[in-house]
């Protein structure tokens, strides 16, 4: 390798340790403008040319051109290193001159891609996420499948983003030894760095007022402070999550909703109650499944709900008769109408408390999100996506937000 001399000027003072991080997860995250996609870049300059090889991903591809391929050019260039790269911008690859080492890029929404890519020379020694919140469990378990091989360098996924909400399944996999007001933790095999703003030394003032003059409270949270929020444009943000143990044994009435499923979407039943007084929903139990076959599913709900009437999706009219001879006392949902939204309308203006053990439910909650067109204009169209239970809770309290309770009133009031 040749030998560079880092100027100061080119790293901000937090990131230098990382130069030689060999923790096989890497975790930078934080707020936005903190510089941690460029010390990636520069980081990932320096690796090839002593001998990594690295892939580099985002969700989707044609998002890398303006992101991380032109930031390691950029890299390249501010180190004066041009004449030490082949850069190959048709194929989407450069290619260390000293030593055979490359950076590849893909997206993964060209599976086949991913699948082709492979070094001129050795292994793969580094993945890079980058915006490692758009992508799925899925993708980085299959990611981290490409680690394998003999190489005298330890392998290392590097996992770059900004935090959205924390039932995000990085959250849930990685941050066990995290403690919130700490910049830096460890945990086995994990290193986690959180930065903002206030540790990138090369931002403009005008770029620090306009990250501490957010004035929307999820974008302050999230790109000024760099913390886990509530993910913007969610549509329900009234519900908590509590043990509801002693409210269920004291529970005169429950209902139950149910959405169908099968392979690609899960069967999805919540058994609940309504505090009409107080304005307030229970849930209380949820049955979240893939695969499960109506018969299968009959003996499933005996043991959820029993002989209680249970409102399903209309839109399977054959599921619910088979149901019904199979014991199970099925209803078919009315619908109608605008009927997601005046359910959504109508749970929204009360206070919805999940029980603890209803996991897939808080997700839900958590992601449940509203449209946008193309302009980044929130739309009042729900995402059709987390929103199995959701729509079962919307069957199960059907009747209860549809109807219109008969009221008594006084002669003066009916104009008598």
């Amino acid at each position: 390798m040749p030998r560079i001399t880092l100027p100061p000027e080119c790293i901000n003072r937090v990131y230098r340790p990382h130069l030689e991080n060999e923790e096989r997860y890497q975790l930078y995250f934080g707020g936005a403008g903190s510089g941690k996609s460029v010390f990636l870049a520069t980081r990932c300059v320096l690796d090839v040319l002593r001998g990594r090889n690295y892939l580099i991903v985002r969700k989707v591809g044609r998002t890398l051109r303006s992101s991380c391929w032109n930031e390691i050019l950029k890299a390249i260039d501010r180190l004066g290193l041009r004449s030490l790269f082949r850069i190959t911008k048709s194929d989407g690859i450069i290619t260390a001159e000293n030593n055979g080492c490359q950076l590849l890029f893909a997206g993964l929404d060209d599976v086949e891609r991913i699948k082709s890519l492979t070094p001129l020379t050795g292994v793969l020694t580094d993945v890079w996420m980058e915006e490692a919140t758009e992508c799925t469990y899925e993708d980085f378990k299959q990611l981290d499948k490409r680690l394998r091989g003999e190489s005298r360098h330890k392998k290392r996924f590097t996992l770059s983003f900004n935090p959205v909400y924390q039932r995000h399944w990085i959250f849930r996999q990685f941050f066990d030894c995290w403690q919130d007001g700490k910049k830096l933790c460890r945990g086995k095999n994990v290193s986690i760095l959180k930065t903002t703003y206030r540790d990138n030394r090369f931002l403009t003032p005008d770029d620090r007022q306009a990250l501490e003059s957010e004035q929307d409270p999820y974008f302050y949270q999230v790109y000024t402070l760099g913390n886990w929020g509530v993910l913007g444009d969610v549509i329900f943000r009234n519900w908590q999550a509590r043990d509801l143990t002693e409210e269920r044994n004291r529970c005169p009435q429950f209902f139950y909703g149910l959405d169908f499923g099968f392979a690609k979407d899960p069967c999805a039943a919540v058994c609940c109650a309504l505090d009409r007084k107080n304005k307030r929903v229970y849930v209380f139990a949820e049955l979240y499944e893939k695969g499960l076959i109506n018969a299968r599913l009959a003996d499933r709900l005996k043991d959820f709900c029993g002989h209680t009437p249970i409102v399903c999706d209309s839109a399977e009219p054959k599921s619910i008769q088979e149901l019904r001879s199979l014991g199970i006392h099925a209803l078919a949902a009315k619908k109608g109408k605008d009927s997601v939204l005046h359910g959504i309308q109508w749970l929204q203006g009360h206070e919805i408390v999940v029980d603890v053990k209803c996991t897939h439910l808080k997700e839900e909650l958590s992601l449940y999100r509203w449209q946008q067109d193309q302009e980044g204009r929130t739309l009042p169209i729900p995402q059709d996506k987390h929103n199995h239970l959701i729509d079962a809770l919307r069957y199960a309290l059907e009747h209860e937000s549809t109807c219109r309770r008969a009221t008594t009133a006084g002669k003066g009031e009916l104009g008598l």
